[in-house]
């Protein structure tokens, strides 16, 4: 070296060249004038041909040695214009033994006053390159199976209070995807009853290091109402401290809602099975005995001698007749709310349809004195059939006049109320009340009372259940003897 440093001696290059030859970098130079090529033994070596054996020239190498979709890479680089800049470019090259390999090409142009020459190196990057291209491609998977299952991640970084999410999350919240999140405002896309289940959950997840997997219902920046998974999993430092917490965000609305619509029908099929049994029983249980008896009456009525026994014997005759008809009237009453279901459905107002229903018995309330009140402002109008709401309200206010308590003035309550996409009807009184301990399971069976009252058939309920559950509806009690009853009636 010379005294500054910065030059090396003929010797130091010659061993600086032949450092360089084996150390996996090959080295070219080209004239633009001369079209002469030179390339390094070590430009040889990394294609693993031997000096000679290939032809050293600019149309070999662009003809035969580098892949044809690297031209257009390879010349550009070549080509641009940059000052004292080396222009880099990954090209494939074919090797004598490894078929094409990917190499790392760095071109420079040297604009001398004679001889302007391009010089450039050449480094085998293939298994580098095979990586880079294998962890696209697998970033590629991970992104197509994460909008085909509609899945995103997310991490909350508790050092900085910080929210980031992969791109598939701004298809499921339907906002662009230069949108940022604080962790409040994605709280806030859930529905306001699993806002505190979804905040508690990571709570949870950073105080006690619990993991979370939570169904919520979510509404996106489209004002659409979805099912969503929220997954979370702790992650915390060498002290048993949480420090984030990694979790997955799925779409699972159509999922959710199949399994919903499943379980529905499953319910559905059930309370029909429950039914029919009932209305076996029904049938086989009380027309046989209608039946029996009458047989019999009218073997009686044969074997009688005198005309005073055949009359008392025929009255009895017509006695099981009428009853008999009576079970066949309710048994068609029962059909009859399974083939109307097919019935158009029609917006119904709540408050007519009460008032009619009031008017109707007007004169058993009069007689009771009883206090009739309504309230049907959060949800006024209902897509209904007419003549099953009208059913069910006269069932229900017949009963609360007709079960009334005796040392005070009936006051009874009906009201309308929405939760989500529900219409609730709630019908209340403070009439004698049920044992729901001894009556519970009953309650809504055919033909069952449970008062001493002359006037129970053991009927109303019955089919007001079945009205109620044939529309797709629901309907639970609550009672306390000596209190009162409270009817809940899910209408949709």
């Amino acid at each position: 070296m010379s005294a500054g440093g910065n030059n090396f001696s003929a010797e130091d290059a010659s061993h600086l060249a032949h450092i360089i030859d084996h150390i996996n970098i090959g080295i070219w130079e080209y004239n633009i004038n001369t079209k002469q090529v030179k390339w390094s033994a070590g430009f040889y070596i990394i294609l693993g041909y031997k000096p000679g054996e290939i032809e050293c020239s600019y149309s070999f190498f662009l003809d035969h040695l580098l892949y044809h979709h690297d031209k257009s890479s390879f010349l550009n680089a070549l080509h641009a214009r940059s000052e004292d800049a080396w222009n880099k470019a990954d090209i494939r090259l074919l090797t004598k033994n490894s078929g094409y390999q990917w190499f790392e090409s760095t071109t420079k142009k040297l604009d001398g006053s004679q001889d302007p020459k391009f010089t450039g190196s050449l480094i085998n990057i293939h298994q580098c390159k095979l990586l880079e291209l294998t962890a696209a491609k697998n970033n590629i998977q991970f992104k197509e199976t994460g909008a085909i299952a509609k899945i995103s991640g997310w991490e909350i970084d508790l050092s900085s209070d910080r929210l980031r999410v992969t791109k598939e999350a701004y298809n499921i919240y339907e906002v662009n995807d230069q949108a940022q999140f604080s962790i409040d405002e994605v709280i806030n896309f859930f529905e306001p009853y699993y806002r505190p289940v979804f905040k508690e959950s990571i709570e949870n997840a950073i105080k006690s290091c619990r993991p979370f997997d939570l169904e919520l219902l979510f509404r996106t920046a489209k004002n659409n109402v979805i099912w969503v998974k929220a997954k979370g999993l702790p992650i915390i430092d060498d002290f048993g401290k949480c420090i984030k917490i990694r979790g997955v965000f799925q779409d699972i609305d159509s999922i959710k809602k199949d399994g919903l619509g499943l379980q529905s029908s499953i319910n559905v099929l059930n309370d029909q099975n429950k039914r029919l049994q009932n209305f076996a029983y029904i049938v086989s249980h009380n027309l046989r005995s209608h039946t029996g008896n009458l047989q019999f009456m009218v073997n009686l009525h044969e074997e009688s001698g005198s005309a005073a026994d055949r009359a008392e014997v025929f009255s009895h005759i017509k006695s099981i007749s009428s009853s008999l008809n009576s079970t066949i009237e309710h048994l068609n009453e029962i059909v009859k709310i399974h083939t109307d279901i097919n019935k158009e459905r029609k917006a119904v107002d709540f408050e007519v349809i009460f008032k009619n229903v009031v008017s109707a018995l007007q004169n058993n309330i009069a007689n009771t004195g009883a206090e009739v009140g309504y309230d049907f402002t959060q949800c006024p109008v209902i897509n209904y059939i007419p003549a099953y709401l009208e059913s069910i309200l006269q069932n229900l206010l017949t009963n609360a006049l007709k079960y009334r308590h005796a040392d005070r003035k009936p006051v009874i309550n009906c009201r309308t109320t929405k939760n989500h996409r529900h219409v609730y009807m709630i019908f209340e009184d403070n009439g004698i009340g049920i044992d729901m301990e001894r009556f519970g399971d009953k309650v809504f069976g055919m033909y069952k009372t449970f008062h001493q009252n002359p006037d129970s058939k053991g009927l109303g309920l019955f089919i007001t259940r079945n009205q109620v559950e044939s529309l797709g509806g629901s309907i639970k009690v609550e009672s306390k003897v000596d209190v009162g009853t409270k009817f809940t009636i899910r209408l949709i």
